[in-house]
């Protein structure tokens, strides 16, 4: 029997229904031209030509045939994409701020806890980090387990649904994370939020909070960002900008580290369809029962600004975990409706077709 709805990697992969789904996690989420370059012949060679941006400032190759895969495995490897074994690469969910600059420390703080991982404990699927230590905080809305941000000057450990954190030598950070760790897997809970929230709360000094961040529209406008609606792009679309380095984002776009502009990229934030997010639907995931980006297009026009419409194949939610005020969840071929939740919460409505949703979508997008 297939296991569907893990969460893949480059050396764990998942079988989707156009292939299999291997996530690639670069280092300080940043992939140079020579990466860049080889990912885009990997995916034609390989793969379907279908790659995504992921949430965690990730990219996953689509389509990729089971009997390449050693060929796969050995050329991820030699572009240093590629980790160990595949308990260090579940680890190694570092996401890195898009917005650090030379000699911040933000990189050799990633550094220094990719290397602390390979002694971490196992950790839950979804378990992960963010190095939030820009010039600006960015990722604060953006899932991790565990922080490292700045108050002022100081560098802070937070655990996430903590207000507040500990302030920490860099030197001292990791030790500090490893012991973290190493309590969070003797609680039995997946995510630290969670485990927050139902009172097990890790012994951090709550010295300060971090510093405030803007308003996430403020922060993409400010940008030169290049947005792939539902993160999707293709080997054609990606080949368009390696000639840069490319930084990876949670917001399913890209940070070229130069000039790089294409067409075939959004660069406005409040395009309409970037306040829809599907997943790749049917028939290109064996979840799905129904065809999700097609419709998801066609009531993007509909959805006013500061609203976000999700449109999910089946109840994972995968394009997007978090509620969205409203939501259609595939279920046997039609689409349950879901008001201010998450893919898998309470429908308000069953079984719509793609008949009744416009009208339907008008009155609760617009209330």
């Amino acid at each position: 029997m297939t296991r569907k709805g893990w969460c893949p990697g480059a050396l764990r992969p998942m079988p989707a229904g156009d292939g299999l789904l291997l996530r690639v996690r670069p280092h300080c989420s940043r992939l140079d031209p020579d990466q860049g370059t080889g990912l885009v012949r990997i995916s034609e060679s390989f793969g379907n030509g279908q790659l995504d941006l992921g949430s965690r400032a990730t990219l996953q190759l689509r389509g990729v045939r089971e009997g390449s895969l050693p060929e796969v495995h050995r050329r991820l490897q030699a572009l240093d994409l590629l980790d160990p074994d595949p308990r260090v690469e579940a680890r190694r969910n570092i996401m890195t701020t898009p917005f650090w600059r030379e000699g911040d420390g933000t990189l050799e703080l990633v550094r220094r806890l990719e290397e602390a991982l390979l002694n971490a404990p196992d950790l839950p699927p979804k378990f992960g980090f963010a190095i939030d230590t820009g010039e600006c905080p960015a990722l604060q809305d953006a899932s991790a387990d565990i922080r490292i941000e700045r108050a002022g000057k100081d560098l802070l450990l937070r655990a996430d649904g903590m207000a507040r954190g500990e302030r920490v030598e860099p030197q001292a950070a990791m030790a500090r994370i490893l012991e973290l760790l190493n309590w969070f897997a003797s609680c039995g809970q997946a995510r630290m939020a969670k485990a927050v929230a139902a009172g097990i709360v890790p012994a951090l000094h709550a010295d300060a909070a971090p510093d405030p961040q803007a308003p996430l529209d403020e922060i993409l406008r400010a940008a030169p960002l290049l947005f792939a609606p539902f993160g999707a792009v293709t080997s054609q679309i990606l080949a368009e900008l390696t000639g840069s380095a490319l930084r990876l984002t949670p917001w399913r776009a890209v940070l070229p580290e130069g000039h790089a502009r294409s067409e075939l990229w959004l660069t406005d934030p409040s395009h309409p369809l970037l306040r829809v997010s599907a997943c790749i639907g049917a028939p290109g995931c064996a979840s799905s029962s129904v065809e999700t980006r097609a419709l998801a297009r066609d009531l993007a026009a509909i959805v006013p600004e500061g609203r976000h419409l999700h449109v999910s194949g089946c109840g994972k939610g995968c394009a997007h975990p978090a509620p969205a005020h409203v939501t259609l969840t595939g279920r046997e071929g039609r689409f349950d409706l879901v008001l201010n939740g998450p893919a898998g919460g309470k429908p308000a409505l069953c079984g719509l077709t793609g008949i009744d949703i416009p009208d339907m979508m008008r009155g609760h997008l617009g209330s």
